[in-house]
């Protein structure tokens, strides 16, 4: 985490504050979110042999996720089985349910923009619904965190 603080702030990005051990950072800059992906894509391949994907958003977008959960009662109930999966693309409806029909298990899903919701109710570590499914269906790519996490990030997002 280390790395990629001081990778943020050679590329000139302000502020950069980590959240675990999870690749969670928060920053400022005036770059679009898809230029700051692109970016830093390509710093982290240069400059840490990583080849990774960001998934950047803006302030706005992040408690636009928050405030768009279609699962309210859940999350409050059992955060650490609700996630907030960030997509890459934006994904349609149809899709969605198409995801929806495939699963064995009780697990929910909904999207809302370039975020798709999911509850594990049985849990995440039983479930087939795994990201690689989630990514090839959607045919998008994404990166999931716990409603815990989407809830500290946005605390780190406004101090």
């Amino acid at each position: 985490m280390a790395d990629l603080r001081e990778l943020m702030t050679t590329l000139g990005l302000a502020e950069p504050q980590t959240l675990l051990q999870s690749g969670n950072v928060v920053f400022r800059s005036d770059a679009t979110p898809g230029q700051l992906e692109v970016q830093l894509e390509r710093a982290a391949a240069k400059r840490l042999g990583l080849q990774t994907d960001f998934f950047v958003r803006t302030a706005k977008e992040w408690r636009t996720i928050i405030d768009g959960n279609p699962f309210p009662k859940e999350a409050k109930a059992d955060p650490s089985h609700v996630l907030a999966v960030v997509l890459k693309d934006e994904v349609d409806a149809a899709t969605v349910a198409a995801l929806q029909k495939t699963i064995t298990g009780r697990e929910l899903v909904r999207a809302k923009g370039r975020c798709l919701y999911v509850v594990y109710a049985d849990g995440i570590g039983r479930s087939r619904l795994t990201s690689a499914v989630i990514e090839k269906r959607l045919g998008t790519r994404g990166t999931g965190r716990n409603w815990n996490t989407v809830l500290k990030l946005d605390d780190l997002v406004r101090t």
